[in-house]
């Protein structure tokens, strides 16, 4: 089985012979290369020709899609909220407090 699927940046493939799955960073269209990050976070290159003798097939981005790029910052997700919306001992009224026990 042979790839159709073109390489597109940012899109995640899985390849069917070693079930690896890996993310397409980039493609060098002068050496006609594409780069993949594999899930364990593994960087690699294909040739444009193997790439379409391979068996890759597209896939949605798998739930922790962040893994391969190790520990990041809340603003490298692009969360910029930094308030984790727990209630403050400090906003909490007495008689609230109180009730509770």
């Amino acid at each position: 089985m042979t790839t159709t699927a073109d390489p597109i940046i940012d899109n995640w493939y899985k390849d069917l012979e070693t079930s690896q799955i890996f993310e397409v960073i980039s493609y060098d269209a002068k050496y006609e290369t594409v780069e993949l990050q594999y899930f364990d976070g593994e960087i690699s290159d294909i040739d444009r020709d193997s790439w379409y003798s391979s068996s890759f097939e597209p896939i949605e981005p798998p739930g922790d899609w962040s893994a391969p790029y190790g520990a990041l910052e809340m603003d490298d997700l692009g969360y910029t909220d930094n308030d984790i919306h727990a209630p403050s001992i400090n906003d909490i009224e007495i008689d609230e407090l109180v009730s509770n026990f």
